[in-house]
């Protein structure tokens, strides 16, 4: 099943995948520069959350990473082989392949939080019309948790704008930052230490 293990706490949206707390996968690569930032990301993950990833033997459900044109995911399961594209040109940032690693776990945009209002103002007219739907509030389940302003999760203040303009400002401090996180917490890991010939022999990846 296509899920993390998770009970209580921060992550527990995403107990309604699954109860055998795995997170399937199938890994494509073509670069080793590649091989070792994704490597790099699930340690990441695996270190500071309570996510775990695991090879994919005959499962239904699982996602693959594969270097296609842009960076995307589905957010949440889909069900079948659910891809969760990273190119090597322009993807292979932590914060980017966190950002889509999430997704593909259920988690939205910070800025369509149902409580946003509170935190930040949208403002509309400058957003290219074609991409507001970026910033629809959506119902979700906040668990109780602070509105991260600088999460991977949250686009940064002009994300999107057609005129060169703010499309979000923070309240009621509108010189906080926005979007500027490279990690997926603030829990302090120096991501590059990961990226090492030790590291590779730990993350049992099926290859495709």
């Amino acid at each position: 099943m296509f899920v993390t293990k998770v009970s209580f706490g921060l992550l527990a949206m995403l107990m309604v995948f699954s109860a055998e707390g795995k997170v399937k996968h199938i890994f494509i690569y073509t670069h080793i520069h590649q091989f070792a930032n994704y490597a790099c990301n699930f340690f990441i993950l695996t270190i500071i959350t309570c996510i775990r990833f695991f090879p994919r033997s005959n499962e239904r459900d699982y996602i693959t990473i594969e270097s296609r044109s842009g960076c995307y995911s589905y957010v949440g399961r889909q069900g079948y082989s659910q891809t969760v594209s990273l190119a090597r040109n322009g993807c292979l940032y932590h914060s980017t392949v966190q950002h889509e690693l999430l997704h593909a776990l259920g988690f939205n945009h910070e800025q369509t939080r149902s409580d946003r209002d509170n935190h930040i103002q949208v403002i509309w007219e400058n957003i290219s019309d074609d991409m507001k739907y970026n910033f629809n509030k959506i119902n979700t389940l906040n668990q109780g948790t602070p509105y991260d302003y600088s999460s991977v999760m949250q686009y940064e203040r002009y994300a999107f704008s057609k005129n060169g303009r703010p499309t979000m400002i923070p309240i009621p401090n509108n010189n906080a930052a926005l979007g500027t996180s490279t990690e997926m917490s603030a829990v302090s890991v120096a991501s590059h230490t990961f990226i090492s010939v030790l590291l590779i022999p730990e993350l049992i990846l099926y290859l495709q």
